[in-house]
């Protein structure tokens, strides 16, 4: 199985779109060049943050297909495949062309609340399918079930394709005790920002970041000082620049936070798909006046 740990910043990639709704693959190509520009160390492609739920499943290909091509194996390039119907997505591992993908990010089965047995059971029949290295997605916030610390460990003992989790339940206790329970070659990756340097402390490996499609540089300095053993200072120097515009991005929601900063910046069209709307005034004007600090 694959040897990349998929250490650093990870950059979870929107998906940029026109004035009428199609995908903008020009920009999407900049966005691209921008994160391999800047230190990123991997990109996800089909995360929550590309609004891949609002993507066809042609769209889906495209995109992938489109980064894959752009990266050009510069970068590894993660793919979301996930759901909350086991057998569909068991049939995209076995039937998805995987070409110049690395691994797969496979989130909690959403909306249908399974029992910790039903998730070991979801992932266990996904490692058996797959042809690729898995990272387990786990975000109760979205999906309405927390995946426990004992289940994390029972899959990543029982499944030896499943090298990482990216922890996004904000319980840093659960995150520890995976980390010290976690079998070799199996890894915890921070799924927020904003804990990145304590999640890094702990000993996780890094993080899959929304902030760092807006601020790619930044957020690949973050995690490297903090990997390197200064995590305090990486700490303080981010939570003096940026807390500001951590909470920001998110007070509506992602990504229509970090599209607004994208298209502030001008590299983006500040366009979602329903059902999700780009943020407030008030929230764009605050990101705004927060923005004028690194210009």
């Amino acid at each position: 199985m694959s040897n990349i740990h998929f250490q650093g910043l990870g950059v979870a990639l929107i998906t940029p779109f026109c004035d009428d709704g199609s995908i903008d693959f020009d920009a999407l190509a900049k966005l691209v060049d921008f994160q391999l520009q800047s230190g990123t160390n991997y990109i996800v492609a089909l995360g929550t943050t590309a609004e891949t739920p609002t993507l066809s499943k042609k769209e889906r290909a495209e995109v992938v297909r489109f980064i894959v091509k752009n990266v050009d194996g510069r970068v590894p390039v993660v793919m979301g495949v996930g759901g909350n119907n086991t057998a569909d997505v068991v049939n995209d591992l076995r039937n998805t062309d995987f070409t110049g993908i690395s691994a797969v990010l496979s989130v909690t089965p959403y909306y249908n609340k399974p029992t910790q047995e039903g998730l070991y059971q979801h992932y266990l029949a996904l490692s058996q399918a797959s042809p690729l290295p898995i990272i387990l997605y786990n975000v109760p916030g979205r999906t309405g079930v927390n995946l426990a610390a004992e289940t994390t460990l029972r899959i990543a003992h029982n499944c030896k394709n499943v090298i990482a989790i990216k922890e996004a339940s904000g319980n840093l206790e659960q995150m520890k005790s995976i980390i010290e329970g976690a079998p070799e070659g199996f890894h915890l990756i921070s799924g927020d920002d904003g804990i990145t340097t304590a999640v890094i402390q702990m000993g996780g490996i890094g993080v899959i970041s929304v902030f760092g499609n807006a601020f790619p540089k930044e957020m690949a300095w973050l995690v490297e000082n903090a990997l390197k053993g200064n995590a305090v200072d990486a700490r303080d120097k981010m939570e003096q620049e940026f807390s500001r515009l951590f909470h920001l991005i998110f007070v509506e929601g992602n990504p229509s936070g970090v599209k607004c900063i994208l298209s502030l910046k001008e590299m983006i069209k500040n366009v979602l798909r329903l059902p999700l709307v780009p943020v407030s005034e008030k929230t764009m004007l605050e990101i705004k006046a927060e923005l004028t600090k690194f210009n």
